[in-house]
């Protein structure tokens, strides 16, 4: 059978997958520890090691392709003009190549912020500021005291066109592309998003010693983020732009973070007026306090520690006994009935929060002619299909009371969260390899992601079959 290698080297777990491209599937699986500390390639053949023994034989492999988020993922800086306009827009290019941002700035730098910079140790800085004949001075100055800082990770320039050369000036190397924002309230996030991305392959993909691995595949060609997001976007638009599932949301609870992609317009219902900027049509957005492991004291604190032990069905001391044991080994799976039911109850907290900050929102204002409804950010209430990603909720035994937390809640009657959505699992794991699979061929990647979706009804139903 014609073959193909996905790769994913994880922070924790470097995951590969066998796809057979005539059927469009995940024939076998496998992971091994992530080795990026030291050489990245042990972890990687010990995975396939794994895979092969599974197949019975090492294929010839059509195609070999990896994503990575390991050693922290790409870390991002952000820095344009204003916070709601300019800023935001930096903000949404950067999340949407995939990167962990460590912080976003508006204004003029200063000293101080110079410094906390420095400590967060970008791998990219993405420069904005201005639209297109606009305001000059600020990106100018802000180039100005990049150039004069202690950095050394490449820089993307955005912003003013204007003033792009002199920038460069300022900054020599720099990287330079179009306005994220051209004019007021226009966003343009696209080749800002294929910049980063062509930079982490560059640059970042050698600087965190994945480069090493190429002798072993073909090539590194995004962040895990994207690849997710790129899978996402096929599987909504389809391999010729027609044929797909229409707008969706991927839901992504993980160790570290809780990720949600939404793809689709998002425009207001009709009566209703937008304030801000306009929704990219990919978006995706991380919640870094809202991890199962690594932040799952933070869930409790946004919560409640009463709400979470209720929820899991536990005394609020043993739920901070609990929290103790996962703050001490991140790494620790459930070990009885409390620790599984406390899992569920983090599960099922970080995704609601995730999606309520995901989610655009609708008030209703009073103007001098009257009441007005008016929205921010993205309306996801008529969005027809949620898809649940990750460990999380692949090996729940009901991962539908996990997932439908996402769901519009009773309680938060502003907020534009799917209402009634068809509910499934990623059950391979599979949509990261069909983002990476659409650069080789767009009609397997989108059956492949197609072919991984199992309704979660029937998800629940096959694990008490074989259980």
């Amino acid at each position: 059978m014609s073959m193909a290698l996905l790769v994913d080297f994880g922070s924790t777990w470097t995951k590969v997958r066998a796809v057979d491209l005539e059927a469009a599937r995940v024939v076998a699986s496998a992971q091994g520890p992530s080795t990026v500390g030291s050489d990245i390639t042990v972890g990687l053949e010990q995975a396939l090691a794994a895979l092969h023994a599974t197949l019975g034989e090492v294929p010839r492999y059509r195609y070999r392709l990896g994503s990575s988020s390991a050693a922290g993922g790409l870390k991002m800086v952000t820095i344009g003009l204003v916070r709601e306009l300019t800023a935001e827009a930096a903000r949404q290019a950067a999340l949407g190549a995939g990167a962990r941002l460590v912080g976003c700035y508006a204004y003029r730098l200063t000293r101080a912020d110079l410094r906390e910079i420095e400590a967060r140790q970008p791998d990219i800085v993405l420069l904005c500021g201005g639209t297109d004949g606009g305001n000059r001075e600020i990106i100018l100055y802000n180039a100005g005291m990049l150039a004069g800082s202690g950095l050394s990770c490449p820089v993307v320039v955005a912003g003013n066109r204007d003033v792009g050369d002199e920038v460069l000036e300022r900054l020599p190397g720099a990287r330079l592309c179009a306005n994220v924002m051209p004019e007021f309230n226009v966003l343009a996030t696209d080749p800002a998003r294929a910049l980063i991305r062509e930079v982490f392959m560059s640059r970042i993909v050698q600087a965190k010693g994945i480069d090493r691995a190429r002798g072993l595949l073909d090539d590194v060609v995004l962040p895990t983020p994207a690849a997710v997001l790129e899978g996402a976007e096929l599987l909504a638009a389809g391999p010729g732009g027609e044929g797909g599932l229409g707008p969706l949301i991927v839901v992504d609870p993980g160790g570290a973070t809780t990720d949600v992609h939404s793809i689709g317009e998002g425009e207001p219902a009709a009566g209703v007026v937008r304030l801000g900027l306009p929704e990219p049509h990919a978006k995706r957005t991380v919640e870094g306090d809202l991890g199962m492991r690594h932040n799952a004291a933070s869930i409790v604190d946004s919560c409640g520690a009463e709400a979470i032990a209720a929820d899991a069905g536990v005394p609020v001391a043993r739920l901070h006994r609990l929290l103790a044991s996962i703050a001490a080994d991140v790494e620790r799976l459930p070990a009885d009935a409390d620790e599984a039911a406390l899992e569920r109850g983090l599960a099922r907290a970080a995704i609601r929060l995730a999606m309520r900050r995901h989610a655009g929102t609708v008030e209703t204002v009073q103007t001098a002619h009257g009441p007005v409804q008016v929205q921010r950010g993205k309306d996801l209430g008529r969005v027809a299909t949620l898809i649940g990603t990750g460990g999380v909720l692949v090996h729940a035994a009901r991962p539908e009371v996990l997932l439908g937390a996402a769901l519009a809640q009773p309680g938060d009657p502003f907020s534009l969260a799917p209402a009634a959505a068809t509910l499934f699992i990623d059950r391979d794991y599979a949509l990261f390899a069909s983002g990476l699979l659409a650069r080789a061929d767009r009609r397997v990647a989108f059956e492949l992601a197609r072919n991984g979706l199992v309704p979660l009804e029937k998800a629940h139903h096959d694990k008490h079959a074989n259980a």
